[in-house]
């Protein structure tokens, strides 16, 4: 947004005013207040630090590492052939960390 530095400085008070006046008119508005989202729903999607999740199961289905890919000597990650930037000593390095 541009500001005109040549425009007069509104004072404290004449600021404080016009905020008044805002705040008048999102009172005036009904909806402004309400939140579209259920605050228990939201709250069941968090995951807290330390929680016991003893009880739950994957879903993921887990591949070995395919012909095409390599694990990177130093993030151990698993990743395509083309992120392949040098192998030392018979240890692969991905681009990231290169």
């Amino acid at each position: 947004m541009a500001t005109d530095y040549d425009a007069p400085r509104k004072t404290d008070e004449e600021m404080s005013e016009d905020s008044l006046e805002e705040l008048k008119s999102r009172r005036a508005d009904k909806n402004s207040g309400k939140v579209d989202e259920d605050e228990v729903e939201a709250a069941e999607t968090f995951e807290l630090p330390g929680a016991d999740l003893s009880h739950e199961e994957l879903t993921v289905r887990v591949l070995p590492r395919q012909s095409n890919e390599f694990t990177c000597a130093s993030c151990f990650l698993v990743k395509a052939r083309a992120q392949l930037a040098e192998e030392k000593n018979g240890q692969s390095y991905c681009v990231d960390c290169v």
